[in-house]
C-alpha cells in the first residue's frame, strides 16, 4: 500500500499540536495566504487569456513599472488576508506604507509583509514568477501598526515562504523546524507535501549573479567571480556554471532543490542604493528558508537576519545559498577591508589595450 501524502493542512496542524499555547490563528492564517496563492497561481495560468501580461502604466513606490499582475496579485492578497482576524497590519511591495485592516474586520496578533509579485519582468515571457511572504508578531496593543511595528530583524520571524508558480505550482515555507516544499495538486485543489525537510550542500559548483553589472561590482565579488570563470586552470582548481533568471524566487528554488549560489550584492551602480533587494519582504523571508535548509544567507559584512530595519521598503545586498561559497564570499570582503586580499583576475575580466602588447 502506497502511503498517502500530508497536506498542507495537515501538516499545519500537526505544527500546531507541537506548540500547547497555541490557538490555532496561525494556521488560519497561513490557510488564507495559501488561498492567496492558488488564486494568483490561476491568474498566471490564465496568461494572456486572463490579460495578465503587460505593463499597468503605473510605477510602484519605488519607481518602478508595475506588470498588471503586480497591481492584480497585490489585491488578492490584501483581500484574501484582510477579513480572517489574524493580522493586525500588512506591508506590500506595491504600497508606500501600512496597510491596515479595514474597521470592518477584527484585528489579530500578527504582521505580514509580502511581495505579490516577484520577478514580474519574466511574465510576458511565461518564465517563472513566484510570491514571497514573511509573518511577524505584532507589539503588544499595536491594532493598529505603524511602520515602526514592521522593522524588526529577520530573527523574529515566526514563519517565511514563497509560491513559485511554474510547470507546477509550490509552496515553500519555514516555521523555525526545517523548510518543506508542497506541490499544488491541480486535481482536487490542495498543496501536498513532496519535499519535507529540503536541504542545501554546503558545497557547490554553480553561482547566479548579473555579470551585466560587473563593472559596479566590489572588487571581493570581483575576485569571487572571476575565480570561478577561471575554472580548472584558476585557483578554485574546478569548473562553475553560471546561471541567471532575474526573479529570486526562481533563483532560491533551484538553490534549494541542487544547491548553488545567489549573489545580487552591493555595487556602485546607484551610490543611493546600498542594495537591490528589499530586507523585510524579500531578503528576510528568503534568509530565513535558506537557513532553515542547511544553507546561509549575508550580505556580504553579515548574516542578513540579523540586519535592523530602518524603513519599511530599505534595500539591502543579498548573497546567499550553499554555506561555504557564502563564508568565502565574506572571507573576501574582510580580507579587502584589511587591505590583505590578493584579487585573482581571468582573462575574461582583464582589461585590454590596442596598443598593449600581444
Amino acid at each position: 500500500m502506497v502511503a498517502r501524502r500530508k497536506t498542507l493542512t495537515e501538516f499545519m496542524f500537526e505544527e500546531q499540536r507541537r506548540a500547547p499555547q497555541a490557538t490555532g490563528d496561525f494556521t488560519a492564517l497561513l490557510n488564507h495566504i495559501r488561498l492567496a496563492c492558488k488564486r494568483i497561481a490561476f491568474m498566471v495560468g490564465r496568461g494572456a487569456l486572463g490579460e495578465a501580461v503587460g505593463e499597468a502604466g503605473a510605477t510602484n513606490v519605488q519607481g518602478e513599472p508595475q506588470a498588471r499582475l503586480d497591481v492584480d496579485a497585490n489585491e488578492v492578497f490584501l483581500r484574501s488576508l484582510e477579513y480572517g482576524g489574524h493580522l493586525a497590519g500588512m506591508v506590500s511591495e506595491e504600497l508606500e506604507g501600512p496597510y491596515p485592516i479595514p474597521d470592518a474586520y477584527p484585528r489579530g496578533k500578527y504582521l505580514l509583509a509580502f511581495d505579490p509579485l516577484d520577478g514580474s519582468s519574466n511574465i510576458d515571457v511565461n518564465v517563472s514568477v513566484g510570491s514571497i511572504f514573511s509573518v511577524l508578531r505584532a507589539p503588544a496593543g499595536a491594532d493598529r501598526p505603524q511602520a515602526r511595528d514592521f522593522l524588526q530583524p529577520g530573527t523574529r520571524q515566526v514563519c517565511a515562504g514563497y509560491a513559485i508558480y511554474g510547470p507546477t505550482t509550490m509552496l515553500v515555507l519555514t516555521v523555525g523546524r526545517g523548510t518543506h516544499g508542497f506541490t499544488l495538486d491541480r486535481g482536487f485543489g490542495e498543496f501536498i507535501l513532496t519535499h519535507p525537510d529540503m536541504r542545501i550542500p554546503a558545497d557547490t559548483r554553480e553561482f547566479a549573479i548579473n555579470t551585466s553589472n560587473e563593472r559596479f561590482w566590489e572588487p571581493p565579488v570581483k575576485r569571487y567571480v572571476a575565480e570561478c570563470v577561471a575554472g580548472r586552470t584558476g585557483p578554485r582548481g574546478a569548473d562553475f556554471n553560471m546561471r541567471w533568471i532575474a526573479s529570486l524566487v526562481a533563483e532560491v528554488h533551484r538553490i534549494l532543490v541542487r544547491g548553488g549560489l545567489f549573489m545580487y550584492p552591493q555595487d556602485t551602480k546607484d551610490p543611493a542604493k546600498p542594495g537591490r533587494l528589499r530586507l523585510l519582504y524579500e531578503a528576510n523571508p528568503m534568509a530565513m528558508i535558506v537557513a532553515q535548509a542547511g544553507g546561509a544567507a549575508s550580505t556580504g559584512r553579515g548574516q542578513i537576519l540579523d540586519v535592523q530595519p530602518t524603513e519599511l521598503h530599505q534595500r539591502v545586498p543579498v548573497i546567499l545559498g550553499s554555506k561555504n561559497e557564502v563564508e568565502r564570499i565574506e572571507r573576501y570582503h574582510e580580507e579587502h577591508a584589511a587591505g590583505l586580499d590578493q584579487p585573482y583576475t581571468s582573462p575574461l575580466f582583464r582589461e585590454r589595450s590596442l596598443f598593449a602588447p600581444s
